[in-house]
């Protein structure tokens, strides 16, 4: 089932074109990741798709809902995470819960939320004094304390220390486990490779591509790399012949190969065949971040948030 569809989204502000011609659909379930350099349209996407910003063309559905005629509607099931909150500093942790647990029917426990994402110990703590994991966690919880069907993410990790960063994860895949379908904005390699499903990279307004991560990477076109110390003799003419090797050559007692396609399956087994142990083995081969290079030209640089743009 999609539960969302983006077909040809148009968003400009004045002479800037944002977004051009955006395609996506997002089945029920998934993590959706939306990477893309600063200022590539990403959060102008997902601001359309949550109503939160009129689109200029095209057509966006949430739950087959129109965001914009249909809002009230679509905000009972979707919960947004933005990146800035705008919470008065003075508001408590716990007042912000139950404020927003308010706007819904149904909504989440508050005392069970608040333990389940690490705040019960700050549930009268102001705003003001939360360190950025914990204003990050309780954005997340007001972004589910209404139990929606569909929860929007924007560069929730951005300003993290890792291990805050690591701890967040966590919690994305927790709402991906009981039900939710998360979109998570990231320009964080790592976070979309260990989160989502599959990825629609972004550039310039444009997707450039959508695919698994690991699709993703194998579009780099990079050559695989392998290296190891082999536990005996080894015939070099029945490596290069294997049709996944590209070059073979030796350092010392160490072997390196480059290769292509299932690279290492091919060589193990063929050490397997010859009772061969591949000591100190090492692989490198292409990552989310390679493809992430390759496919947008390598002009832009990740590490900061994506304004409004």
């Amino acid at each position: 089932m999609k539960v969302i569809e983006v077909e040809h989204l148009h968003k400009r502000y004045g002479d800037d074109i944002a977004v051009h011609d955006v395609s996506f659909s997002v089945g029920e379930g998934e993590v959706f990741g939306i990477l893309g350099p600063n200022g590539a349209g990403k959060t102008t996407t997902v601001e359309c798709l949550s109503g939160l910003r009129p689109a200029d063309g095209g057509r966006v559905r949430v739950l087959g809902l129109d965001p914009r005629s249909e809002r009230a509607a679509v905000r009972r099931q979707l919960g947004v995470q933005l990146q800035e909150s705008g919470l008065p500093d003075r508001l408590r942790v716990r007042e912000a819960l139950e404020l927003f647990a308010s706007f819904h029917a149904d909504p989440a426990d508050i005392p069970e939320l608040l333990d389940r994402l690490g705040l019960s110990d700050k549930s009268a703590a102001r705003h003001k004094s939360l360190s950025g994991g914990q204003k990050q966690r309780l954005a997340i919880a007001l972004a589910v304390v209404g139990r929606p069907r569909v929860v929007v993410l924007d560069e929730l990790t951005t300003g993290l220390d890792p291990h805050a960063r690591r701890a967040t994860w966590d919690l994305v895949e927790q709402i991906r486990d009981q039900g939710a379908t998360v979109v998570l904005v990231t320009h964080f390699m790592e976070e979309a490779e260990r989160l989502c499903d599959r990825v629609a990279l972004i550039d310039a307004g444009r997707i450039v591509a959508v695919d698994t991560p690991a699709g993703l990477a194998g579009r780099a076109g990079q050559e695989q790399r392998m290296r190891f110390r082999p536990s005996a003799p080894l015939d070099e003419a029945e490596l290069r012949a294997l049709p996944e090797v590209t070059t073979l050559a030796r350092h010392g007692g160490q072997v390196e190969l480059t290769g292509t396609g299932d690279l290492v399956g091919a060589v193990t087994s063929l050490l397997a065949r010859r009772r061969i142990i591949a000591a100190d083995l090492r692989v490198d081969q292409a990552t989310l971040d390679d493809a992430f290079v390759a496919l947008t030209g390598g002009a832009h640089q990740t590490g900061r948030a994506d304004d409004a743009r």
